[in-house]
């Protein structure tokens, strides 16, 4: 697959910026030459040997018009590849994660947790269950929806539901590892078929990363993908949920006991575990003002873009561009949210 830039796609959007790759294929900024809206394209082979954007076109389109699901504006295929122009969206929490000294308070947990669940509600609700809960897959909007977390990547999505008949898919056994190693259920390690209680698991694993800054089964060495794998299962199921929350509140050690106590079928209470962890937020006397760890004072906002403004204009006279195109994005992006936006989602 070749650079498609300044290609028209859809008789309409002129591909440009090269954002990104992923395991699927590449992804590319794109302007609405009609509305000069600027989206998000995602380009895949169409000789792929697994093919996932035609299956998570389908998911989306089933999702289109909920809170926190990015838009759907196209799929179809040209150019010998798979392509998918959709909403184009801020950085991902691991981006904010980092950017925040890789640790997120309290505060800042609590509201984004009660986003995420209601997001892998929304997903349940229409029969699918995402099967890759990761820090990377949530992404914040941009503007005005800057405080909106939005849930991405449903490629490795999976109906758990007939949508005529409401019959729960079958139990199994002898699977293979589907989603992020690090976040995945011990029932997904096992080899067992994930329903809705595995994307809750991982999202447990996901707020205590948030919350401490790593977990126990980082970073551990191995001599292939299938070793790492299995000493990975073999630290989470080790490691007590009590050792794994030591020094948080116990509702987060209830959280992730209530996900390990679902059974294969089991609808799951989100609104119970919303409100189970609001009951930290009000104990602790937080303000729910939307206010998250990276949200800067606009006057530090504006240095910071005029300090990246100028210090690229300077790498690109001495024909030394040190930072990448889309890294500069990135950063551009950061520096010019807003955060006076207060809502209620």
């Amino acid at each position: 697959m070749g650079d498609i830039k300044d290609t028209k796609i859809n008789g309409k959007y002129l591909i440009g910026q090269k954002l990104g790759s992923g395991s699927f294929g590449d992804i590319y900024l794109a302007t609405n030459i009609e509305t000069i809206e600027i989206v998000a394209v995602k380009l895949e082979d169409c000789k792929s040997k697994q093919p996932q954007l035609l299956f998570e076109a389908k998911i989306m389109k089933a999702l289109q018009d909920k809170v926190g699901i990015p838009k759907l504006y196209w799929f179809g295929q040209e150019c010998g590849c798979n392509i998918m122009i959709i909403d184009l969206l801020g950085p991902s929490l691991e981006d904010l994660f980092n950017l925040c000294k890789r640790k997120f308070s309290l505060k800042a947990s609590i509201m984004l947790f009660d986003q995420l669940v209601q997001r892998i509600e929304t997903i349940h609700q229409k029969g699918y269950i995402h099967r890759d809960i990761k820090p990377d897959n949530f992404l914040i909007g941009l503007g005005k929806k800057s405080n909106l977390i939005h849930i991405i990547d449903y490629g490795l999505g999976k109906k758990f539901r007939d949508s005529k008949t409401h019959q729960h898919i079958p139990y199994r056994e002898n699977k293979n590892l589907t989603g992020t190693a690090r976040y995945a259920s011990i029932n997904a390690h096992l080899g067992i078929e994930q329903s809705r209680r595995d994307d809750l698991e991982a999202l447990g694993y996901v707020l205590v990363y948030f919350l401490k800054g790593y977990l126990p089964w980082q970073g551990i060495k191995a001599n292939n993908k299938q070793e790492k794998y299995s000493k990975i299962m073999e630290k989470k199921m080790s490691t007590p949920v009590e050792i794994l929350c030591k020094g948080l509140p116990i509702e987060f050690s209830t959280y992730l006991n209530y996900c390990k106590s679902l059974r294969f079928e089991d609808k799951p209470d989100y609104l119970y575990l919303r409100k189970m962890l609001k009951e930290i937020f009000y104990k602790e006397n937080y303000e729910w003002d939307f206010m998250y760890d990276w949200c800067l004072p606009i006057g530090v906002k504006l240095y910071i873009f005029l300090k990246l403004k100028s210090f690229y204009i300077l790498q690109r006279e001495n024909k030394q561009v040190i930072i990448k195109m889309e890294k500069l994005l990135f950063l551009l992006i950061l520096v010019l949210l807003s955060i006076n936006n207060k809502f209620q989602i």
